[in-house]
């Protein structure tokens, strides 16, 4: 199926010809939709706790980078600091 020049889709023609399907078929395809649903609601459980895992995770890197910013900032070891004086030698 390739774009025609103008840059729309071609003409599909539908013949109205539609192969008519078993009762077994119907009831397979509705099986196989049933599984679909649960493996859909799984895949949206599993999303949902890993947003709600990394929002924790970060909370806490965060949390703990701002209490290291504010314990090293309240640390005043460094402030009086004074080089040692030069010793000339004679």
């Amino acid at each position: 199926m390739s774009a025609a020049p103008d840059g729309q889709l071609p003409k599909f023609k539908y013949s109205g010809e539609v192969p008519k399907l078993d009762k077994s078929q119907i009831e397979f395809m509705k099986i196989i939709e049933q599984q679909n649903l649960v493996r859909v609601e799984k895949l949206r459980r599993l999303r949902r706790n890993n947003l709600i895992t990394a929002g924790i995770l970060g909370a806490s890197v965060l949390g703990i980078y701002a209490y290291s910013m504010l314990s090293v900032h309240q640390e005043d070891f460094l402030d009086d600091f004074e080089e040692p004086k030069k010793v000339s030698k004679q």
